[in-house]
Formats: C-alpha cells, structure tokens, sequence
C-alpha cells in the first residue's frame, strides 16, 4: 500500500519515529490504523447499548431511589458514594 500525505503530516511522523516512539512509519501507520479500528469497535459498542437504552423506553423506576441504592452498594463496598 502506498499513501500520499501533506508533508507536514509526514514530518510529524517521521519525528514520531526519530524520538524513538516508533521503529519506522510504517510502524507508527500500523499504530494509527489500529487505534482507529479498536475505537470505532467500542464507538459501535457504545452506540448499540445507547440504541438498546433508548429502544427500552423510559423507566417507571424512581431515579433518586436508584441512587441511594446504588450509594449504598457502594458504602458496602467500601467505595466513596460522593461521585454518585
């Protein structure tokens, strides 16, 4: 495979593999494309389980009642509940 890209963005790569990041462009490529691909699979993941959430509707479960129980699962655990 053979890519064109603007020289601003090759020297920046080249840069990448001079501070010793990587072994070669072409290695520092393979990094790229394989960043993309793990994060476009957890992008699907996440949008399915949106998908999955808005399809079920709207909860007849009290919010505020979920998070005291969520709090105290959290106390239990010995887990700050402050965040919550």
């Amino acid at each position: 495979m053979n890519i064109s890209i603007p020289e601003a963005l090759k020297s920046w790569a080249e840069a990448r593999v001079a501070e010793g990041s990587y072994s070669s462009t072409s290695d520092y490529v393979r990094d790229l494309v394989r960043r993309d691909r793990e994060y476009t699979e957890k992008l699907k993941a996440l949008q399915a389980a949106i998908d999955e959430g808005l399809a079920s509707g709207i909860s007849e479960r009290d919010p505020f009642v979920y998070l005291d129980e969520l709090r105290a699962g959290l106390r239990e655990r010995g887990e700050s509940a402050d965040a919550a």
